[in-house]
Parts: structure tokens; C-alpha cells; sequence
């Protein structure tokens, strides 16, 4: 299984961004995909996911009204549009995936197959 995320860079605050996250290798419509965040010294967290063919989503409080999370099947691809950006949304955002259904517990080990992380910079 591959996953790759695209879409990262440079942004001033309350500017915009969309991520990608292209997936391969696994029966797309059967996974959620979740995106998941590591700022600075700080721990990997889980901001978003969108679940399978339901499409049902989750979003931590801290993104809410802000970032949107969809997907789209035939091309086996997910996108976070992030809208009024923050420096502190600043860190590298990965896409990961699991069976079926996002849970709101939001934990890496829940999570299967990981992409590469792409970074994300919102300056002041």
C-alpha cells in the first residue's frame, strides 16, 4: 500500500492550502483515510478523516469550521482544503488509512499504512 501526500508549503496566516493524498494498492472504497499532523516537539495527532463509501467525517475542535475533508473515489484520492490557516497548524501532515470507518478516538495505532508526511509552514 502506498499513500502520497502532496500539496504542502509556504502560507501566510489566514491564507489557504488543499492537500492530496493519492492511494494505491488497496480496495480505495473499503478504507477510511485519516490526516494526522506533527508540529515541532510535539506528538503526531489526528486532525481529520473521512470514512468509506459512507463518507462520514471527523474533525478534532482544533480545525473545526476550517479545514475540509473530502475523497474521491474514482481517482483513490483525499483532500484536506485547510482555510484560514494558523502558525499554529504549522508541522507535517500525513495521510494514513484503516478498515471501513473513521473512529473519534483519533489514535495513530489505530491507523494502518502511513504516507510520507508533506510540510506545511504558516508564517505570522
Amino acid at each position: 500500500v502506498q499513500l502520497q501526500a502532496s500539496g504542502g508549503g509556504l502560507v501566510q496566516r489566514g491564507g489557504s492550502l488543499r492537500l492530496s493524498c493519492a492511494v494505491s494498492s488497496l480496495i480505495f472504497e473499503d478504507h477510511a483515510i485519516g490526516w494526522f499532523r506533527q508540529a515541532p516537539e510535539k506528538e503526531r495527532e489526528g486532525i481529520s478523516c473521512v470514512s468509506s463509501s459512507v463518507g462520514s467525517t471527523y474533525y478534532a475542535d482544533s480545525v473545526k469550521g476550517r479545514f475540509t475533508i473530502s475523497r474521491d473515489n474514482a481517482k483513490k484520492t483525499v483532500y484536506l482544503q485547510m482555510n484560514n490557516l494558523k502558525p499554529e497548524d504549522t508541522g507535517v501532515y500525513y495521510c494514513t488509512v484503516r478498515r471501513f470507518i473513521c473512529l473519534p478516538t483519533m489514535k495513530n495505532s489505530e491507523y494502518d499504512y502511513w504516507g510520507q508526511g508533506t510540510l506545511v509552514t504558516v508564517s505570522s
